[in-house]
């Protein structure tokens, strides 16, 4: 047997029976990003909406992971105190190795909204974690990679690797800039917690438990650990050593980290035999048309509804000033519903968009129009959010189309509950971090949907904006 072999066998008890791991997402799109990377590398995953109950759980059989799909990344430490410590106990509930908090790669929060340090806070309170592992790099998100070196985060935009605080989108994020790239500075502005650094000569040219012994130094004298990493060897590496320390609490482990946890973890999974490699994914059969619903102001989701009305697909521009006005809302959005089966009866996919970019005039228009109803961000958000979801509902009970795409983050958090959806199945890779999923509704109509909730920034892997385009024709593969 070789060293190679050795290090990487799997501890007593690894391979047991069990749930390895449980995780919830501060916003859906990033829960289906660990419903995707999970079930790439061969882990049966189930993400729910909310807790799943026994009878829930009963309905699958042979899962190794569940999530559950939340909002907390919008949500102010008030909010969070209210939300997330009943999550808390639930996931813990499951008896899982590890509970995973799962964050988005760039780290999107600050100490007022999306707090990732006050999770941390209120994490720990419920599992008093003996450390908690911050894992952010994620080389698999390619073409949008992320990396950390020595502390410091990096994202590859178009090619070209940033710095995060200098960033073409985070540094100038609307709610959550990024000015500092730094993330034991950065969480260090969210929590008291002492924050230690896992650095790249602890992990690049060491084996085995080299690396598990310094990552036990740094845990020893901090509360929080960030991780640094810039390829799969790296990951794989980290993999092992923080499963390791999970398999060996008496309690599930904490981690706050984004999919590059997941990522690590798989890796070393398959090394030690406790998953099975599930070999390459099938996509799913093209349809003829489908329904999109985007609430995404982003330059790359523009791009994508400009590649789709170039490519067949119908856009519908949505009326956001009169939807924000409870008198005219109606009427808007039975406008709006009128012109997309219209497009949707004469053989087309529909595009209903609430903008086309950054610099949509519509959305200054909006804004104003806000301040004169006396509307703050949140109450925008809740009231276009839920306009879209009655929209999309209307649209699918109408026409019976089963594939839908939702874009944005907050937009997918207000169209799953609108169509009684419970629980999401992976079903075909589309782009990274948002596939294509089954959807399991308590709504007949809606059971079996395919659904993908795609995030602003997503794209496929393709050089062309086609994200809709490769929704409609089954997902995108290598």
């Amino acid at each position: 047997m070789t060293s190679e072999t050795t290090e990487n066998a799997a501890p007593p008890g690894e391979t047991d029976d069990g749930l390895l791991l449980a995780f919830y997402g501060d916003d859906f799109t990033g829960s289906t990003d660990v419903l995707e990377s999970l079930s790439l590398n061969g882990v049966e995953t189930v993400l729910f909406l909310d807790p799943p109950s026994s009878d829930d759980l009963a309905a699958f059989e042979g899962i190794q992971a569940v999530g559950v799909a939340g909002q907390s990344r919008t949500m102010s430490p008030g909010e969070m105190d209210d939300h997330l410590p009943p999550v808390f106990e639930a996931l813990g509930e499951l008896d899982p190795e590890l509970v995973h908090y799962k964050v988005c790669s760039t780290f999107d929060s600050s100490s007022e909204v999306g707090s990732i340090g006050h999770a941390i806070d209120l994490a720990q309170e419920t599992f008093d974690s003996p450390f908690v592992p911050v894992v952010v790099a994620a080389p698999s998100l390619q073409p949008r990679g992320r990396y950390v070196l020595f502390g410091n985060l990096f994202a590859t935009v178009e090619g070209t690797t940033y710095r995060l605080d200098r960033h073409p989108t985070m540094s100038d994020h609307p709610v959550t800039p990024m000015t500092e790239a730094d993330l034991r500075r950065h969480l260090g502005e969210q929590t008291d917690r002492e924050i230690g650094l896992l650095d790249i000569r602890s992990i690049d040219g060491k084996r085995g438990e080299a690396v598990t012994a310094d990552l036990d130094s740094v845990a020893d004298s901090n509360d929080v650990v960030v991780v640094d990493g810039l390829n799969h060897g790296h990951q794989r590496k980290i993999g092992r050593a923080i499963w390791k320390r999970a398999t060996a609490a008496s309690a599930p482990l904490f981690s706050a980290s984004s999919s590059g946890l997941n990522y690590a973890l798989a890796s070393h999974w398959h090394d030690a035999g406790v998953v099975d490699d599930p070999g390459s994914p099938d996509g799913a059969e093209a349809v003829d048309r489908i329904v999109v619903t985007s609430g995404s102001a982003s330059p790359v989701n523009e791009a994508q509804i400009e590649w789709g009305l170039s490519h067949g697909f119908a856009g519908v521009r949505l009326d956001t000033e009169r939807l924000l006005d409870p008198e005219t809302a109606e009427e808007a959005r039975g406008d709006a519903v009128a012109d997309a089966l219209d497009a949707l009866e004469s053989g087309d996919s529909v595009i209903v968009y609430s903008a086309r970019g950054p610099e949509d005039p519509a959305i200054q228009a909006t804004r104003e129009r806000a301040d004169a109803l006396g509307l703050d961000d949140t109450a925008v958000g809740e009231r276009l959010g839920t306009e879209q979801a009655k929209l999309t509902r209307t649209l699918l009970e109408e026409t019976g189309i089963r594939r839908a795409c939702i874009a944005g983050g907050d937009t997918s958090g207000y169209v799953a509950p609108q169509l009684d959806v419970y629980a999401l199945e992976f079903l075909a890779p589309v782009g990274p971090g948002s596939p294509l999923c089954l959807a399991r509704s308590r709504d007949p109509a809606f059971d079996g949907l395919e659904i993908a909730l795609k995030g602003g920034q997503v794209q496929t892997t393709a050089t062309a904006d086609d994200f809709f385009g490769a929704v409609r024709d089954g997902g995108a593969l290598d």
